[in-house]
C-alpha cells in the first residue's frame, strides 16, 4: 500500500506508531489508500466532503494515523464522557455545545492564536443528510485566521483519500464554495444520493481555488 504522500515539514504532526499501525493495516486489508499532498504549512482549515455517512469519520480518522497528523475536531459534548471523552481528546476532539453555536467560531479562533500550530478538521456540510448549501462556517474561520483551506476527498468507489489541493479562501466565500463542489463531484460517496453533486466543468478555475 502506497500511503506515504509529500507532506510540508512544517505540518504538525503526531507520531504514534500504534495507531499507525492499526490504521495501516485496517487500510491495507479495505483496499484504502491515501493521495495528493500536504502543504508546508503550520496552521491550516481542512474540510472532509463528501460528509454522506459515519464511515467518512472513520476512513477519514485512519488516514490521519497513517499520515501521524496532529489535526483537531469538533464533535458534540455529549460524547466526551468518561475515559472515552479522554481518548477524543487525545486525537484531537474539541467538545462544542450545539446549544451555545455564538461561542463556536471564537473558540476555534483562538486555537489559532494561542498555538504556533493549529489544523482544523471539519465537514462543510455539518450533517450526512442532503443540503441544498453549505454551512460557510469554515470559509469564516480560514478568512478571520488567515489561513488556507485544504480539501480532503473521500471516495468510496476507488477507495481513496485525495488531499488537496490547497488554496486561499477569497472574499466571495459563494464563488469558494461553488468551486469546492465541483472538486468534490469528482469523488464517489458513500451514498450518493444525500450528497448535492454538480456536473464536473471543463473549464479550469482560477488558480487560488481547488480543481479536480
Amino acid at each position: 500500500m502506497n500511503d506515504i504522500i509529500p507532506i510540508g515539514p512544517r505540518f504538525p504532526r503526531r507520531p504514534n506508531a500504534f495507531l499507525k499501525g492499526c490504521a495501516r493495516f485496517a487500510f491495507w486489508i479495505s483496499g484504502w489508500k491515501v493521495t495528493g499532498e500536504l502543504p508546508d504549512e503550520p496552521k491550516l482549515v481542512i474540510i472532509g466532503a463528501p460528509h454522506t455517512s459515519n464511515w467518512d469519520f472513520v476512513v477519514g480518522l485512519l488516514a490521519t494515523f497513517i499520515l501521524e497528523l496532529r489535526v483537531h475536531w469538533i464533535g458534540k459534548h455529549s460524547i466526551f464522557i468518561g475515559l472515552f471523552g479522554v481518548i477524543l481528546r487525545r486525537i484531537g476532539g474539541i467538545p462544542v455545545r450545539r446549544d451555545r453555536p455564538g461561542t463556536l467560531i471564537q473558540d476555534v479562533l483562538q486555537g489559532f492564536r494561542e498555538h504556533d500550530q493549529f489544523v482544523l478538521g471539519l465537514s462543510p456540510e455539518g450533517t450526512r443528510s442532503w443540503v441544498e448549501h453549505w454551512k460557510r462556517g469554515f470559509h469564516l474561520i480560514a478568512r478571520k485566521a488567515n489561513v488556507s483551506v485544504l480539501p480532503a476527498s473521500i471516495d468510496f468507489g476507488r477507495r481513496e483519500v485525495h488531499m488537496g489541493p490547497v488554496f486561499k479562501p477569497s472574499a466571495d466565500a459563494q464563488a469558494d464554495i461553488d468551486h469546492l463542489l465541483v472538486h468534490f463531484s469528482a469523488f464517489e460517496p458513500k451514498l450518493p444520493e444525500k450528497f448535492r453533486s454538480v456536473p464536473i466543468k471543463t473549464t479550469e478555475p482560477p488558480n487560488s481555488r481547488p480543481t479536480t
